[in-house]
């Protein structure tokens, strides 16, 4: 098979800008109470042209995707990808795996965001350690799942099929329901699912990695504080945030990223990330980081 050069023209995300935003981060606003800032920094997300956005119906109990509804303006063109596998229950984050509970997730995100129809929707698999376990009902076969993703898509309700929190084996099994993206945990300091990258460039599907800079409460590594992405900050004149996220975005020719913030300054320094230039010399420093 040959690797990719970009990804298809099928693929929705093959158009868009190598870094996105990430929408969770918005809940830490609306728990405060400031709603109108949350509507105002997804407003500054577009405006510094961030064409794709990624949220879930769990987040803040679906707040964030009526913020995402008021705050992109209909005739934007900004690929909008939401996530089911999981449901907010009394305040905690529970598995909502059966076929059933993705479809009614797939109909609060309609309800939330005001759509007739989401862009890419992503099938939150839960068989990596990064996050919540099914046990007991909430263990599905996969193919069931995209069972359900299938017919919502064939129906109109969905454009586009992705698959999160998932193995390898996973992202093969899913090849045939047509997917478009994979998103799981990855990041310079962490690149366990190396081989997941290389089969979504020989496989055109892009790969949407979360956790980009660590951190992730205390249970990954933090990009940011490592002293020789520091050193390469330092270098180029660009923040750390910065250098993580343009090694990643320069890893892989499929890579679009996700940062999430709250913050507008961040925002900008995010979205500046993709004209961060970094040598072959300094590639070679923070590829010989990997665990």
């Amino acid at each position: 098979m040959t690797t990719l050069t970009t990804l298809p023209a099928a693929n929705p995300f093959a158009s868009r800008a190598p870094i996105g935003f990430g929408a969770m981060n918005l809940e830490r606003l609306l728990h405060t109470g400031n709603r109108a800032a949350a509507v105002d920094l997804v407003r500054q997300a577009v405006d510094l042209g961030v064409d794709h956005v990624d949220t879930a119906p769990f987040y803040a109990a679906g707040a964030v995707d009526q913020v995402l509804r008021d705050a992109i303006p209909a005739t934007a063109d900004v690929l909008v990808v939401t996530k089911v596998g999981a449901v907010l229950d009394e305040g905690a984050l529970r598995p909502a795996q059966r076929p059933e509970d993705l479809r009614a997730s797939v109909e609060a995100a309609l309800t939330g965001l005001g759509r007739d129809r989401i862009d890419v929707v992503n099938l939150r698999r839960l068989d990596t350690p990064h996050g919540i376990r099914a046990t007991g009902d909430q263990v599905v076969p996969l193919d069931d799942q995209l069972a359900a993703l299938i017919d919502l898509r064939e129906r109109g309700a969905i454009g586009s099929i992705g698959i999160s929190g998932v193995t390898t084996d996973g992202v093969r099994r899913a090849l045939s329901a047509g997917i478009v993206c994979v998103q799981n945990a990855y990041n310079l300091l962490a690149r366990a699912d190396e081989e997941q990258v290389a089969l979504c460039e020989t496989s055109g599907l892009a790969w949407v990695p979360y956790f980009p800079l660590g951190g992730a409460a205390g249970r990954m590594a933090s990009v940011v504080e490592h002293p020789v992405v520091r050193e390469v900050a330092d270098e180029v004149g660009a923040t750390p945030a910065q250098v993580g996220l343009a090694w990643l975005s320069g890893h892989s020719p499929v890579t679009r990223l996700i940062p999430g913030t709250a913050d507008a300054a961040h925002l900008r320094s995010n979205t500046a990330a993709a004209q961060v230039v970094l040598s072959s010399a300094a590639r070679q420093r923070l590829d010989a980081l990997a665990s």
